[in-house]
């Protein structure tokens, strides 16, 4: 073959690789996503310092997408919009795909809400908004459109109108307002109109818990998003609901693993059951949308309520059963979990290293895979890959009777 026509065949194979791969990004919507199995979703944050003020690089960044990307991943929810790390994020997911054939990974972009007030010394105005509300949607929809083959959804704020968020809890007008911009914006073609627009939240502030949630706002926002991300959490249950949580009467002769076992199945029960709840009054108001798991996750350590001295809930074994009971779950009814998280981040209580915030990844700050993880370590699922530079091993150096020594059975007899 002449050399020239050899040359020109390659550069015309090599466009329409790359045509393909963006045709592929540009087509995938959150509608397709979303429910979408082969798309499994996982709350992300990189940082590896107890402080935020460390942003982690692009390349510490592609070492931990590659690790998602290994585990099916491929849906990741990101917080805010005001530090580096997450258009850091966005150019890590956009070299990777030059680099990697095939390589698919989308956003959910969290843009921060808070009320007037939060974080001072003055008391909160929960019914007014802080100005940096505006800086931050107008990041995200910056962000969105310079990235339209990424990011695939918008979150206006997080935990934002639960009432127990007590430093920054806004009233449901204000979420209101922002969905109803940014629904505005793909109106005008000023957003893709393909990116779906919701409010990650309580499961509560969505209408599935306690009356005084059930307002004409709530309500107007329901139909406002363009489907509903509610958060559930009954590890932190196991102490301030713990009607799950303990041993049954008939449970009694069962060995310590299975009563541990069947007090997790109560806690995917109990999550499935808060769901239903959000389902529900979102159907009593006459509404019909999709609603998916926007956050849900069990930490595997804990010296407050929930570990030793308390519930007894945290360990890797039971983080471990949680997160596999929820991905089945919501695998088999085609809902999307958002699970939290990736990787322990440290920042998050920077003053109490054994706080339960520090530990809820699946891969700690060691590089070690989590109980939950082990098998995808024997599968040889992360040859190849690294994090910190180091490869990713077990944690317990793969002795599970080791681990079981720190496994505590829950206390509390409940009746039949």
């Amino acid at each position: 073959m002449n050399k020239l026509i050899y040359i020109i065949l390659l550069l015309f194979i090599s466009c329409n690789q790359k045509n393909t791969s963006n045709l592929v990004s540009n087509e995938m919507t959150a509608e397709k996503i979303l429910g979408n199995v082969k798309y499994q979703a996982i709350c992300y944050g990189g940082y590896r310092t107890q402080t935020r003020e460390t942003q982690p690089t692009i390349a510490e960044i592609k070492e931990d997408l590659k690790l998602l990307s290994a585990l099916n991943i491929k849906i990741i929810r990101t917080y805010n919009v005001h530090y580096e790390e997450v258009s850091n994020v966005l150019k890590a997911i956009t070299e990777l795909k030059k680099e990697i054939e095939g390589f698919e990974m989308y956003v959910m972009l969290g843009a921060w809400i808070d009320c007037k007030n939060a974080w001072t010394n003055l008391p909160p105005i929960h019914h007014e908004e802080s100005q940096r509300n505006a800086v931050e949607i107008k990041e995200a929809v910056r962000l969105t459109n310079q990235y339209p083959d990424i990011v695939k959804i918008i979150a206006v704020g997080n935990e934002a109108m639960v009432k127990w968020a007590t430093s920054y809890y806004v009233t449901p007008d204000i979420i209101l307002k922002w969905v109803n911009h940014l629904q505005n914006l793909k109106k005008e073609s000023k957003l893709p109109k393909d990116v779906w627009i919701t409010s990650s939240d309580n499961f509560a502030s969505w209408g599935g818990g306690g009356k005084e949630y059930h307002v004409e706002d709530l309500n107007q926002l329901i139909k406002a998003v363009d489907y509903i991300s509610m958060h559930t959490y009954p590890m932190h249950d196991t102490h301030y609901n713990p009607v799950f949580w303990g041993v049954k009467e008939s449970e009694m002769c069962l060995s310590e693993k299975g009563k541990i076992d069947a007090a997790m199945l109560r806690a995917r029960d109990y999550a499935v059951q808060q769901y239903d709840s959000v389902v529900n009054y979102m159907k009593s108001i006459g509404v019909n949308k999709p609603v998916h798991i926007g956050e849900t996750g069990w930490a595997s350590m804990s010296n407050e309520h929930y570990g030793n001295d308390g519930s007894k809930a945290t360990d890797e074994y039971k983080s471990a059963q949680f997160y596999n009971l929820m991905r089945e779950w919501s695998n088999n009814n085609k809902i999307s979990c958002f699970y939290f998280e990736a990787f322990d981040e440290n920042w998050k209580d920077s003053a109490n290293p054994m706080g339960s915030e520090n530990h809820f990844g699946l891969i700690n700050l060691q590089s070690q895979a989590k109980y939950a993880l082990w098998k995808e370590v024997d599968k040889g699922t992360f040859n190849g890959l690294t994090r910190n530079g180091k490869p990713i091993k077990k944690t317990f150096n793969g002795d599970e009777k080791t681990l079981w020594l720190e496994v505590k059975t829950p206390t509390s007899i409940l009746k039949n």
